[in-house]
């Protein structure tokens, strides 16, 4: 089985740092809610452990999972952290989204 997500190099340190400060486990946790101004938000928030049916991917140690329902709407979805003039941020490049906002913090299916 393909993984159905996948987190970038640069985020997977990225997540590593920000758990490291905060004395966490280095897990990710992808959520979607509704809201936003195109349908969908994605949240994140580290995670203390992946729950029983969350969707696992790990890169250099660091996991990214995802809850079955959010799942479906992210399913071959990037997980990546990106810096730019505006800010950083993790990003989502969703392949199920049709369309998207200008934050890149939304998305409609």
């Amino acid at each position: 089985m393909s993984e159905a997500l996948t987190l970038t190099q640069a985020a997977a340190r990225r997540v590593a740092l920000i758990a490291q400060k905060q004395a966490k486990p280095a897990i990710l946790r992808l959520s979607v809610e509704g809201g936003g101004c195109s349908g969908f938000q994605y949240k994140f928030d580290l995670a203390e452990a992946a729950e029983g049916d969350d969707t696992v991917s790990e890169t250099e140690g660091v996991k990214l999972v995802v809850d079955p329902v959010s799942l479906d709407l992210v399913s071959g979805a990037t997980v990546d952290f990106v810096e730019s003039l505006g800010g950083a941020a993790f990003r989502v490049e969703n392949p199920q989204a049709a369309s998207g906002c200008g934050c890149g913090s939304s998305f409609g299916i």
